[in-house]
């Protein structure tokens, strides 16, 4: 199959998905966009929202549709390291034996990811970024593809440990989910408290993603649209001479070198499943607050006066 093709096939494949993904999961549709972004590039997701906002439950149907083998984790503040990654322990015969933690599947759901002190937080660095994790002194490869999706509760709320910034780093996408409109309320409601069970087919396999990752790194780019994107991401620096005025008044520190390339992959992957062979300067922006946002640390007069990364990102954009 030549690359055009495998473009063609995958806009198919990408409405198949998202037609399986409406059986369960009803609107959310520029999140749901967003998850699938980070999968077809190997990438992360963050989903940020208030408990009840089926959270969990998206991340499991997205799971079963790409018919991946699916771990979820409860972050609580009693998680150790070793709940996660797994340990080793005496067999019969006194040999140590590695008993595998949750982290080994292909999609990690990491709920509630900031309910858990640092420490344990940190366990999941090394899986993210080396798609390995080593205990007691030997490394262990995870399967491929490997994703890890994880939610948040809203900061301010009782009970949370903010993410360290080398770990957000790590997330491709920080998603917001909102409250669904009254319309999609009712949808939900009627769906979910009536007799039926709607079953979700798998669309993908786990090769056919490594496949697509492979197809998107492929796509070429213009060297204007990298000009572009290295240079809004410059745009978020506050100490460099081309940083913004709003960026001067309520940035503190801005994205790092890996915003630009997980800018360039995502601009890929949207002009992919759009049906576009090369994306453009409209395909980074229609990314740029999903990858940016948990990238820009406000300042104590951006948050004194309810300045959001968004109204920064979007006059970044304008």
């Amino acid at each position: 199959m030549s690359d055009v093709e495998a473009v063609k096939n995958l806009v198919s494949k990408h409405q198949q998905l998202k037609a399986e993904i409406g059986k369960v999961i009803i609107g959310q549709t520029d999140v749901i966009e967003q998850i699938l972004l980070s999968i077809y590039t190997g990438g992360h997701s963050l989903l940020i929202g208030v408990p009840g906002l089926a959270k969990t439950l998206m991340v499991n149907t997205i799971a079963q549709t790409l018919g991946l083998d699916f771990k979820r984790i409860q972050f609580t503040p009693d998680l150790m390291p070793s709940d996660i990654l797994g340990s080793e322990v005496l067999d019969n015969n006194r040999n140590f034996k590695f008993i595998k933690g949750p982290v080994f599947g292909n999609i990690i759901l990491a709920d509630e990811i900031n309910r858990t002190p640092p420490k344990t937080q940190a366990a999941l660095l090394e899986a993210m970024q080396e798609r390995a994790v080593t205990v007691a002194g030997r490394r262990y490869p995870l399967d491929l593809p490997y994703f890890v999706l994880a939610t948040q509760n809203p900061i301010e709320q009782e009970g949370t440990y903010p993410l360290p910034e080398a770990q957000l780093d790590r997330f491709m996408f920080a998603i917001e989910l909102k409250y669904p409109s009254v319309e999609e309320e009712i949808a939900v409601v009627k769906s979910t408290t009536g007799a039926s069970n709607n079953v979700v087919n798998a669309i993908f396999s786990a090769q056919e993603i490594l496949a697509v990752q492979a197809l998107i790194r492929k796509i070429p780019i213009a060297d204007n649209v990298i000009d572009y994107t290295v240079r809004l991401v410059n745009s978020t620096r506050a100490n460099l001479d081309g940083a913004a005025t709003i960026v001067k008044e309520y940035v503190d520190w801005g994205a790092g070198p890996r915003a630009s390339q997980n800018l360039v992959l995502a601009a890929k992957a949207h002009a992919a499943i759009h049906g576009k062979f090369s994306p453009d300067i409209e395909n980074v922006k229609a990314v740029a607050h999903g990858i940016l946002r948990h990238r820009i640390l406000k300042n104590y007069k951006a948050e004194a006066e309810g300045i959001t990364e968004d109204q920064i990102i979007t006059t970044l954009l304008g």
